[in-house]
């Protein structure tokens, strides 16, 4: 009689990592050639961790060296407790925990939360990562996927059809640690909504179809520059992690040389101690070249790997592309073409990141930006600061859009001349810099206008730097109107419709005369006067 293993294949999904281009991971998909093992699984949890145990053994059959993530139902794992024996079947594969990452399934009704946390809990303490799978098109509860704090959560290409839900994601991913990956792409255009959404990783037919072995290469589409999310303070390393090859600290040198020769595209080797933290780091060609000078083989062949490594260099996975480059400035100019360890908050390698990810992200960033800067002002433009507002909005936060510009700006340029107007605009440009605090963007959005996006405490002396001091272009006086709209969470869907109320708010505000600001509030009628002398309009409620 048969048994399920003699009709059961499996193949392999690449994930990949939309920053690098390169594959993060592998996922091992069960391939019954009959029946539906899978529907049983979900009723039978031994009968699923057996899948599991499974497909690691099929993965180590590959003999490959990317990260793997297998799939297990939440009620298994509840009903469980654990994965013993895939641990076993780790440790016996010659693979570390913490480069296999459990993609926990749905459904999670009726799933006891509180057996299914402490089962993750268990994994997570050995070293396995956890993954939320199926997010978006699944019942899995927005507490309970708090409660799991997962490294990776997995949504469904359907809910690119609803970006403002994806950044929301986003954001709860960036509070929660987790990388965000989008599965099922199948066409360009969802790869590109994905980016513009903030996904770090992503998998699909669009890159790789499932296949008995896994895929040497992907098909990635070219990302430009302004298909990156913006960072808030530069990008973060974990969008350039690359798996990272791990071995023993006991390892011989003879073992690095196998898999530095038969794995052309490892840069360099990590060794690490029993709990995973890198303890040397042995770059391919130092350590190659080492071993191929006259007696090289012969001298170390057998003795220890870590005579000829380095100290390992490593960043926290919540550090960002900036911190990497102070860390490799710090050493031999020898040493930056080192792979850069990334560990987690117990000091565990998760990956590395190659400076050349780096330099290549944030020159295509710095070019983007420059692009985008007003030539007069060298303020960036309008699409930067919407880019903002539709952010602050995914992220729930209260903010205040303020519209500033010049009074009669053409009386200005055809009395005192262009070059008296432009100095002006200038100057004006260099006062609200000066007092823009951190939290406050300034834009030119062309001739006179300026828009600056600011938390509503410091809205004050922002207002007071530009209306306070007298103004003047080629002896002419001049004066400046201010008019902001405050954004409560909810108030507004999007940047066109923060402007959409800011509109009126402005006509307001040039109907007065002298220095003017009025303020309202996005779907409240009227608005306040606070700076500039006319006819008073009813409040704001």
């Amino acid at each position: 009689m048969r048994s399920w293993t003699d009709t059961l294949r499996f193949a392999f999904q690449p994930v990949v990592n939309l920053t690098t281009g390169g594959v993060a991971g592998l996922e091992i998909l069960a391939r019954p050639e009959a029946g539906d093992i899978l529907a049983e699984a979900r009723r039978d949890p031994e009968l699923d961790g057996e899948l599991a145990v499974s497909a690691l053994r099929a993965a180590a059959r590959k003999e490959t060296l990317l990260p793997l993530h297998i799939n297990v139902f939440a009620g298994t794992l509840a009903d469980l407790g654990g994965l013993g024996r895939l641990h076993t079947a780790v440790r016996e594969a010659g693979r570390l925990p913490w480069e296999v990452t459990i993609d926990v399934g749905p459904p999670f009704t009726h799933v006891p939360h509180q057996a299914l946390l402490e089962a993750v809990g268990s994994l997570r303490n050995v070293g396995f990562r956890i993954c939320a799978d199926g997010v978006g098109d699944g019942d899995l509860p927005l507490r309970l996927l708090t409660d799991l704090t997962p490294d990776l959560v997995k949504l469904d290409a359907s809910l690119l059809a609803r970006p403002a839900a994806v950044r929301a994601m986003r954001t709860l991913c960036e509070g929660l640690g987790a990388l965000l990956a989008v599965e099922g792409v199948e066409t360009e255009s969802q790869c590109a909504a994905a980016l513009a959404a903030g996904a770090q990783l992503a998998q699909g037919e669009l890159f790789a179809p499932p296949a008995r072995l896994p895929a040497a290469d992907v098909y990635v589409p070219p990302r430009s520059p302004a298909m990156a999310a913006p960072a808030r303070s530069g990008p973060m390393v974990r969008e350039f992690v690359r798996p990272a090859a791990l071995l023993p600290a006991t390892a011989s040198a003879g073992r690095v040389r196998a898999l530095l020769t038969g794995s052309p595209e490892v840069n360099g080797v990590l060794l690490v101690d029993a709990h995973g933290v890198p303890v040397r780091s042995v770059h391919r060609s130092r350590f190659l070249l080492s071993m191929s000078g006259r007696y090289g083989h012969a001298l170390y062949a057998d003795r220890p790997a870590a005579k000829l490594g380095d100290a390992p260099r490593a960043v926290g996975v919540d550090a960002t592309a900036w911190e990497v480059l102070d860390v490799v400035a710090v050493g031999g100019r020898d040493r930056t073409s080192d792979d850069v360890a990334v560990v987690d908050r117990y000091g565990r390698c998760v990956g590395v990141v190659r400076l050349a990810d780096l330099v290549r992200t944030l020159a295509d960033t710095q070019v983007e930006e420059a692009a985008g800067l007003n030539p007069l002002t060298r303020l960036p433009g309008s699409d930067a600061i919407t880019g903002e507002v539709d952010r602050r909005i995914a992220d729930g936060r209260t903010f205040a859009l303020s519209w500033l510009d010049v009074d009669h700006f053409k009386r200005v340029n055809d009395g005192a001349g262009f070059a008296a107007g432009d100095e002006l605009i200038r100057s004006v440009g260099r006062v609200l810099q000066r007092a823009a605090s951190d939290g406050t963007r300034v834009g030119h959005i062309g001739g006179d206008d300026f828009l600056v996006l600011a938390d509503p405490e410091s809205l004050d002396p922002v207002a007071a730097s530009v209306l306070d001091p007298p103004w003047s272009a080629g002896g002419l006086p001049v004066s400046l109107s201010l008019a902001t709209v405050l954004c409560a969470p909810g108030s507004v869907s999007g940047h066109r419709e923060a402007a959409a109320f800011l509109a009126p708010l402005k006509k307001a505000a040039k109907a007065l005369s002298g220095a003017s600001w009025v303020l309202g509030r996005a779907g409240l009628p009227g608005h306040e006067i606070l700076r500039g002398a006319g006819t008073a309009a009813a409040p704001a409620r």
